[in-house]
């Protein structure tokens, strides 16, 4: 074996050591621009294909990979491994969990492919870094191990997390959380499909991966490592962006924004876009074909804080009544599917095609040497783009942004909304800005609905429910335990005002995500001030709290059916109810299962409130927490 550092240091657990011993060779990195010779390939390699080869001679191709003048490219040859499986996590231990368990699915203990694993380790090339998962004081010391020919897998870690330097580690470092990586497997066992396999283990929560796809691993699997901690810690790692608006008057307001995936959380840390003549498209109207603008010659300022995890740690807390967080990640990793012709994000546009530091694209089309354009997608099938090109950000090079922990004023939720007409009723009844009890904000995190044309994930049929916090697909525990530490969080910060922003559609009205910029640009510029009697009506569907009954930006009005569907007259009250139908019959069949006997008191009074079909009076009763 050969070694580029002393790996001793590592203080690694006996298996690991076993398997380090007997590997082809092993190679500890120390930093990310190390790792991109390693994935194209060596220092003179412009590409390189990732290949394995099955027991039976078959060599498949995992993924491609390109030296790019602004970083390194990596697609995927199969469409499938191009999006995250949100089936793909399998529990292997025996503690307390609701999710799939490795046993059950496969008729046996995971110990024999456990050990399989490591064998294949054993006869690899191998890289391995530390880092840490989440901050100092409020995370873990970790490892991965992959097999070198998955570079740009590491690479993508390491700009996803950090990276620690063997010499830099503190004495007594020990990894309590380590990431193993083996992509052939997938074939070999799975029949081709994306598993990650959690093992919390007494000392060490592992996480076998058996693909290269960083979504459900370097990214979402290490955040199930951070709620894992938090559930033992009661804290929660929020699945949410962040951003300090500054409005044009020096005002700060702080907006925390929740969702599913592809919900609108990296497109809150986005400025409005604008049409070529500077104007702001509200929206068009799906049946007559009628376009809105807005003129506003001025947005707000943006200084971004989190992009999809934040660290709301017991440590962070204060007496002020505000919810107070700090960014879980290193890097962000950024959607762009929204991005399709040059000019639409110029500042994204900007800090990709000409970075300080080499990013990792996946999912675009890029030739080698060339520069990748965060625009130029590649094609699931001809004529198809793929819906989930992404780029991998280091948060130290974005612009403005905020490295300190905040206070946040705003709690908003996003959820993907199709269209909504006469001739067609659904659930995308949503106006342009919701206004929610604290009780009915807590519901709507219970269930956290995927919607409407999910670009992030392997698809799924009609309106599903991505759980707790939408961060319980990486959650390897029980959702009433979730549900009850979301629910402290809310009741003990008092001082958050909570929202909720359709995208894509607001009834009759395509908008893409529209609404949650102009309610952000609204709600900035009304600073700390409440809603005045009057501002605020009962909306139609109790679901969906209070509706606006004016809105003015800079003077510029917003249309009433912006804000109350059922005034639209492609859509009416009549499909409006039926939607109403639709929200009512997800919500009564996602919540139920909430209804454990360890279910918080004043939890189960809220859920049962809305199965009784509760009015919005109930929901600010029930939010009277102390």
């Amino acid at each position: 074996m050969t070694a580029t550092t002393n790996w001793k240091a590592l203080n690694l657990p006996t298996e690991l050591a076993e398997v380090f011993n007997a590997a082809h060779s092993v190679t500890i990195s120390r930093t990310s621009d190390e790792l991109i010779d390693i994935a194209c390939g060596g220092p003179g390699s412009s590409e390189f294909e990732v290949a394995y080869e099955l027991p039976d001679g078959k060599i498949v191709v995992e993924a491609r990979v390109s030296r790019l003048r602004n970083g390194i490219g990596a697609n995927y040859p199969e469409a499938y491994m191009r999006r995250r499986d949100p089936d793909c996590m399998l529990i292997a231990d025996d503690q307390p969990s609701d999710k799939a368990r490795y046993e059950d699915r496969y008729g046996k203990s995971f110990e024999e492919l456990r050990s399989e694993t490591f064998k294949w380790l054993e006869q690899q090339d191998l890289i391995a870094f530390p880092f840490l998962a989440g901050r100092d004081g409020m995370g873990v010391d970790s490892l991965v191990v992959a097999p070198a020919n998955a570079g740009f897998f590491a690479f993508g870690l390491a700009l996803l997390q950090g990276m620690v330097p063997i010499e830099a580690l503190h004495e007594d470092f020990a990894p309590r959380a380590i990431i193993y990586v083996a992509p052939p497997f997938r074939h070999t066992h799975f029949g081709g499909k994306q598993v990650v396999v959690h093992n919390r283990r007494s000392r060490i929560h592992e996480l076998f991966s058996y693909n290269l796809y960083p979504g459900p691993s370097a990214k979402k699997g290490i955040y199930g490592v951070l709620i894992a901690l938090g559930e033992r810690e009661d804290w929660v790692t929020a699945h949410c962006s962040t951003v300090r608006v500054v409005t044009p008057y020096d005002n700060e307001v702080v907006f925390m924004h929740e969702g599913a995936s592809g919900g609108g959380k990296s497109e809150m840390l986005e400025l409005p876009h604008r049409e070529l003549d500077g104007r702001l498209r509200l929206g068009t109207n799906v049946v007559t074909g009628e376009r809105r603008f807005l003129e506003l010659p001025r947005t707000c300022d943006l200084q971004p804080v989190t992009d999809d995890m934040a660290l709301c740690h017991a440590s962070l807390q204060d007496e002020g009544g505000k919810l107070v967080l700090t960014d879980a990640e290193d890097g962000w990793f950024v959607r762009v599917n929204h991005l399709t012709k040059y000019g639409t994000d110029p500042n994204l546009e900007a800090l990709t095609v000409s970075p300080p530091r080499p990013l990792l694209f996946l999912n675009i089309d890029a030739t080698p040497n060339s520069t990748a354009l965060v625009w130029e997608h590649i094609h699931d099938e001809p004529g198809k783009p793929c819906p989930n090109p992404r780029v991998v950000i280091p948060r130290e090079i974005v612009p403005n942004i905020v490295n300190e922990a905040v206070k946040v004023d705003i709690r908003s939720l996003g959820v993907r909304c199709p269209p909504c007409t006469r001739e067609l009723p659904t659930y995308g009844i949503m106006g342009l800005l919701h206004v929610l009890p604290p009780s009915l904000a807590w519901l709507w995190r219970l269930v956290a609905p995927r919607g409407h044309g999910n670009p992030s994930i392997v698809s799924t049929e009609g309106m599903s429910s991505e759980g707790v916090g939408s961060y319980w697909p990486f959650s390897t525990g029980r959702r009433v335990d979730q549900a009850n530490l979301l629910l402290e969080q809310i009741a003990q910060t008092p001082q958050v005002r909570y929202i909720l922003l359709p995208n894509q559609h607001v009834g009759a009205w395509e908008t893409s995500f529209a609404p949650q910029w102009l309610a952000r640009e609204y709600l900035a510029r009304r600073g700390h001030a409440r809603f005045q009697e009057g501002q605020l009506n009962p909306a139609r569907c109790p679901l969906l709290g209070h509706a606006l009954y004016t809105m003015q930006i800079e003077g510029r009005a917003i249309p009433r059916w912006f804000l109350q569907v059922e005034t639209q007259p492609e859509v009416g009250e009549e499909a409006y109810d039926t939607g109403a139908q639709i929200l009512y019959a997800f919500f009564h069949k996602n919540l139920k299962q909430f209804l454990d006997d360890d279910l918080d008191p004043r939890g189960r009074d809220i859920i049962q409130c809305c199965l009784d079909r509760g009015g919005v009076d109930d929901y600010e009763a029930l939010s009277k927490f102390s």
